[in-house]
This record gives C-alpha cells, structure tokens and sequence, in this order.
C-alpha cells in the first residue's frame, strides 16, 4: 500500500508541476524582459491539401501551443488563408488582428495579418497595400508571380505611452526585380507615414538572403535584428526547412528589421510535432526589443 500511495503522490506531483508550467509559460519572457516588445514573425504554410503529413489540420494546434508558449504581444504571420487567420484568431486569447486577403482586398488569398494583444496595445490606424507600381490597387507588381502585399499598423504601448509602427509583408519568390522594388516601396510608405519619427518594425518572409539586394536595401534604413541582438542569436542560422527534418536550416529569408529599437535577444524557433516533423516549412523569427 505505501508503494502504490508513493506512485500515486509522485504522478500527482508530476501533474501539479506541468499545470504550474503551463501558467508560467505566458509570463515568462516578461520577467526575463520587463516591459520589453515581444514580436514574432511567422510563415504558416497556407493550407494546403497536396500537404498530406504537413497538412495544417495536423500542424494547426502545434502552431497555437508555440505561440502561447512563447507568448509574443505582436505576431506577423505569412501565408495566412482566412480559415487558418480565423482559427488563430479563435483560439488565442486576449488578442485582436487585422488584414486582409491580397487577392480582392478583403478574403481572398494570402493574408499578411497582424495579430496583437489587446491588453498591452491599442491599434490606432492599419491599412494594406500592394507591392507593385499602383500600391493602391489589387496589383502584380514587376517581375513578380503573384500579388504581394504588405500589411501595417501603428500602435499605442498602453504600458508606455509610446507609439511605433509595425510592417509584416511577405515578397515574391520569382521576381527579383520585384523583391528590389518591394524593399523600395515599403521604404517610402514609412517615410510618408512616419512624420513623427517614431520607431518602427518590418518582419516578414523577404524571399530574400543576407547580402542580397532587397536586404541591404532595407538595412539603409533599419537594422537587422539578427545582426544587431544584445544576447547571442538562438536557433539553426536559418529559417527555411522545406519540411524536411533533417536538413540543415542555413537558409535565413525571414527577417524582422528594426528602427529606434534595442534588440534584447533574437530566436529562430526550432520546435518540432511529435515526430519530429516541422510545424511549418519556415522557422519563426521571435525578438525583445526596447
């Protein structure tokens, strides 16, 4: 009897000690980064059928754990098809989100949505545009394959009192001119916004490695988190894994640039599913930031 009574104390504790994880887990990058910005940028892999072991209705609940896990007050996403914004939407808690689909402008195709907790921000203006030569429309832009957009937002930090500006995008993958342009463009939206000199945020996928044109482009401007952490960058030194387990993740094309910030610390995220699959074919890009 005492052999069983210490099994069940010890099975009893084991589960105390996950439900004390799992309430700590949200509060966590907070106390190691008071009152510090936490952002994440994030391509999710549209939902696509052809998918199979990869597809998002397997992926999907895996995604939501990372995000509560690591708990990010502003999330970028990529690729997001509006049953997928929706189900993030629907399963976080206190956040909001805005965006729209870039094949009409309102549900259709990819979205670059911003996701944001509403207890710590309020969103004061958000728009999209187009990455083409009419931003205005629903637009191919260049040499590129598709529409492209870029999503922002200015926010208020209630704990502050400050304002900043954030940009989530995601670039063609054929066009280089393209890619050039876009990395132009969303330079010159932010200066025409941006009267007030305020900081600003530009994440993303960039279809784009360090080096490359569109990259030095944005880094006249802004800074590249990565380069620019305090604490050592985690993670693989790239972001791109195919969905393959075992091939080395060297290839960096997501990005999260900064202007008038302090990069505390930098995260390519490499958490896996059960098998230990990948939860999309990109890597997460999480940073603090003061």
């Amino acid at each position: 009897m005492l052999k069983i009574n210490k099994v069940i104390f010890t099975y009893k504790n084991k589960i105390s000690q996950v439900l004390v994880l799992i309430l700590v887990m949200p509060f966590t990058s907070q106390l190691i980064f008071p009152q510090s910005h936490s952002i994440m940028s994030y391509n999710i892999r549209y939902d696509n059928e052809w998918d199979k072991v990869n597809s998002w209705e397997i992926r999907k609940d895996e995604v939501i754990k990372l995000i509560y896990e690591y708990d990010p007050g502003i999330i970028g996403i990529q690729e997001g098809l509006l049953n997928q914004v929706q189900y993030i939407n629907n399963a976080l808690n206190n956040y909001d989100y805005f965006g729209v689909g870039r094949d009409d402008g309102k549900d259709k195709g990819e979205f670059c949505s911003i996701f944001y907790d509403k207890t710590r921000y309020d969103l004061q203006k958000s728009s999209t545009f187009w990455l083409s030569e009419t931003p205005g429309e629903i637009s191919v832009g260049w040499d590129a394959a598709l529409e492209r957009i870029c999503t922002y937002g200015l926010f208020l930090d209630k704990e502050k009192g400050q304002d900043f500006w954030v940009f989530n995008t995601h670039f063609d993958h054929i066009g280089s001119i393209a890619r050039e342009k876009s990395a132009e463009l969303i330079l010159k939206k932010i200066a025409s916004l941006n009267y007030r000199n305020l900081p600003v945020i530009i994440m993303g996928d960039f279809n784009s490695t360090p080096g490359s044109p569109p990259i030095e482009k944005i880094k006249t401007k802004l800074s590249d988190s990565f380069e620019v952490s305090i604490e050592k960058p985690k993670g693989p030194v790239g972001t791109y894994n195919a969905f393959n387990p075992t091939m080395p993740i060297d290839k960096r094309i997501d990005y999260i640039f900064t202007m008038d910030f302090k990069v505390l610390s930098f995260h390519h995220i490499d958490d896996r599913l059960n098998d230990n699959n990948h939860i999309s074919d990109h890597l997460p890009v999480l940073i603090h930031a003061q």
